[in-house]
């Protein structure tokens, strides 16, 4: 099933999570014919929640790919998950899609979700639907969502399917451009009806000529002659509403609203109508920007004809399969089996066998053409490659994840298994670029880090079910230091006599503070008391001992030391006898040199709504933040810059989301060490104790 660039659309459900993109996807793909039944989630036997955590959860966590034809042309589904913990999946189907269909339950109307799904769309310049679901709920109300949507998002938002309310429940669906209007039966079809005069709902706040004149209104603003045609009031056509709405949404001067119920079908088929009348073609959609080989952009044609570039937005690792790339093909044909180039590697990659998917189901094809979707497997190549003929090198933008926030530190639940943990943990990054897994050089253990615990939880629970790897996720330590604050002059003596020779070594050693984390040593020492030759062996004897400072054993930095006297035995001394004195020089020193604890400071920038404010900062201060200013950051939105301890930092990625709703965002850099409160060293050196048990 190879298709033109003309009789293709490319459309990526995104939304709110609960908000039904999946159930919509499963409705579409069955009024298509695609399935003989129609799936659900709670019954977990959807097309695209197909993976045991999904089906588990009862809620997407990947991005899937289905596909179907309407009216011939070839409709590429790209159902992205909703929780906020896998946002990154969304941002992955948008930036492939032409058109963004953002689904707004008819229940709970405008949440955070549809906010971020609208907003990346904005932002990479890509059509918008609007799809108010969940009309078959007693407690949904479509105008009202419409209302909001427009409140919200503004006078682009233009009803085109809207539901006619009766005694507190939908009579029918009228298409405004069609001017008809449909009752639908038990099984989802169609019976045309009679259309309603004057008031459409119960609450009289809709009538069905202001509808139109709205509708009318978005169309008139896409062409000038059409502009004149509606000052002198005369009706448009249904071509000319098509051909309108067609090109509002392709520009961003109309974003349709249309109203459904996935679980009864009603207004799918009208949906899908829409989706081959009003939705722009990759023909249509603004011509992707590239890199060429000498760093200058370069707009790339959606022609077949042009020399292949193609994008992979998404990889997956399948445990039988193997390794899956998901391909955007902006320009050319990207055939089976061929040789291409990838400017990212910069390396000749062979392209192997490639499917068209519907969910987890394959449909092997022998090529792709400009403008489709198509997946190769077993490819050596990773999410936000560039595929292009060596005849024209071009590199495309790499997907914009969001930055990890939320770190766990990973045990291995059984000896022996760490190899296990590397190689599967190195699989799942190449799936999901949102995760981070690294070793902290200070605490030495390993970090893994993502956008939230859910996040996580299912990176682990996927760890064990694919790798066999069996983790443990625990809270990280905090690389604490330890320094002094006072000079005192310490004498360090080892002397032990056992049968042959003695070990004898005998220091006078002054401590100081100084600047930086490693070691400063002087010898000042007069008249040969300590031979110069054991002067490394104090030295190193001192830098091991900084590994363990004397407060709860954490590495010493800012520390000075000089030996300044003491006395050798030319029998018993030896490097190691003078290395233990420094050692107990050390430890005596410390002691008595005002020693405090140093804790880590990060850097933060989190960004949130102006009236969540006061909320973000109160919350701060009782993490010991230090406020450094206050920036607007545009849509209602403030930065806030603060300095906030790394040891209160753990868990605020889940306050934000609690009290934000998931708007606000994040971004914490370690900068530099402070002294910690002497009323927090007691816990501090009791839970270090307890880390150690």
């Amino acid at each position: 099933m190879t298709k033109n660039a003309e009789t293709i659309k490319n459309i990526a459900l995104a939304g709110h999570n609960g908000s039904g993109k999946t159930s919509l996807a499963e409705a579409l793909l069955f009024k298509a014919g695609v399935t003989d039944r129609l799936g659900k989630i709670s019954e977990g036997n959807t097309v695209c929640d197909f993976d045991p955590e999904e089906i588990k959860r009862k809620v997407s966590v990947n991005t899937a790919v289905a596909n179907f034809i309407t009216d011939d042309i070839k409709v590429n589904i790209i159902d992205t998950p909703g929780l906020f913990d896998f946002e990154g999946g969304m941002r992955e189907g948008i930036t492939a899609a032409g058109t963004v269909m953002i689904t707004v339950s008819g229940k709970s109307g405008v949440k955070v979700g549809t906010r971020k799904a609208y907003s990346f769309a904005e932002k990479l310049g890509k059509s918008k639907v609007f799809v108010i679901t969940k009309l078959d709920d007693p407690n949904a109300n479509f105008y009202n969502t419409l209302t909001e949507l427009k409140t919200v998002f503004g006078p682009t938002v233009c009803p085109v399917v809207v539901p006619v309310i009766q005694n507190g429940e939908i009579a029918s669906y009228i298409n405004l451009i069609e001017m008809k209007a449909y009752k639908y039966d038990g099984n989802g079809n169609a019976v045309e009806t009679a259309m309603p005069e004057g008031d459409i709902t119960d609450k009289m706040d809709y009538r069905l000529d202001g509808l139109i004149q709205a509708i009318s209104e978005a169309v008139a603003e896409t062409d000038e002659e059409l502009m004149e045609k509606f000052f002198e009031g005369t009706a448009f056509t249904q071509k000319e509403l098509i051909d309108g709405i067609h090109r509002g949404v392709n520009s961003g001067t109309i974003t349709p609203v249309i109203g459904v119920s996935a679980s009864s079908l009603a207004g799918i088929d009208m949906l899908l109508k829409e989706i081959s009348l009003l939705l722009p073609s990759p023909l249509e959609v603004s011509k992707p920007v590239a890199e060429d080989s000498n760093g200058e952009p370069v707009e790339i044609m959606c022609s077949a004809s042009d020399p292949l570039s193609a994008f992979v937005f998404r990889t997956t690792v399948d445990p039988f399969v193997g390794k899956m790339s998901f391909i955007k093909v902006f320009s050319g044909v990207l055939k089976s089996g061929a040789q291409v180039f990838d400017s990212v590697s910069g390396a000749s990659v062979k392209i192997g066998k490639l499917y068209n998917m519907c969910g987890k189901k394959q449909e092997e094809v022998d090529s792709a053409n400009a403008g489709d979707i198509v997946v190769a497997v077993k490819a050596d190549i990773s999410t936000s490659d560039t595929l292009c003929d060596e005849s024209r090198v071009v590199k495309f933008d790499s997907v914009i994840y969001p930055l990890p926030c939320f770190s766990m530190a990973v045990k291995a639940k059984a000896q022996g298994d760490e190899s296990k943990i590397s190689n599967g943990i190195s699989r799942l990054l190449e799936e999901d670029p949102t995760l981070r897994y690294e070793q902290d050089p200070s605490t030495t253990e390993q970090i893994l880090s993502g956008l939230g615990d859910q996040h996580l939880e299912i990176a682990a629970s996927r760890l064990k079910d694919k790798f066999g790897a069996d983790i443990k996720l625990t809270v990280p330590k905090v690389a604490y230091k330890e320094t002094i604050r006072k000079k005192v002059k310490v004498e360090g003596k080892h002397k032990k006599q056992s049968g042959g020779h003695g070990q004898y070594g005998h220091v006078w050693i002054e401590f100081e503070p100084t600047v930086g984390d490693s070691l400063v040593f002087e010898e000042r020492v007069f008249g040969g008391a300590v031979p110069k030759n054991y002067f490394p062996a104090v030295e190193k004897g001192i830098q091991e001992s900084m590994k363990k400072g004397v407060l709860a054993g954490c590495p010493v930095v800012g520390l000075k030391a000089i030996l300044v006297d003491g006395s050798y035995h030319p029998v018993d001394s030896s490097e190691m006898a003078f290395k233990t004195a420094a050692s107990i020089a050390f430890k005596e020193g410390l002691k008595q040199a005002d020693p405090v604890l140093l804790e880590p400071i990060g850097s933060l920038s989190v960004i949130v709504s102006d009236d969540k404010t006061g909320d973000v900062m109160g919350e701060l201060n009782k993490r010991r933040g230090r406020m450094l200013g206050m920036n607007p950051a545009g849509d209602g939105m403030t930065e806030i810059l603060a300095d906030v301890p790394v040891r209160e930092m753990h868990d605020f990625a889940t306050y934000l989301r609690q009290v934000t709703r998931g708007l606000g965002e994040f971004t914490f850099e370690f900068v530099r060490y402070e002294q910690l409160p002497a009323n927090l060293l007691t816990e501090v050196i009791a839970g270090m104790a307890g880390d150690e048990d």
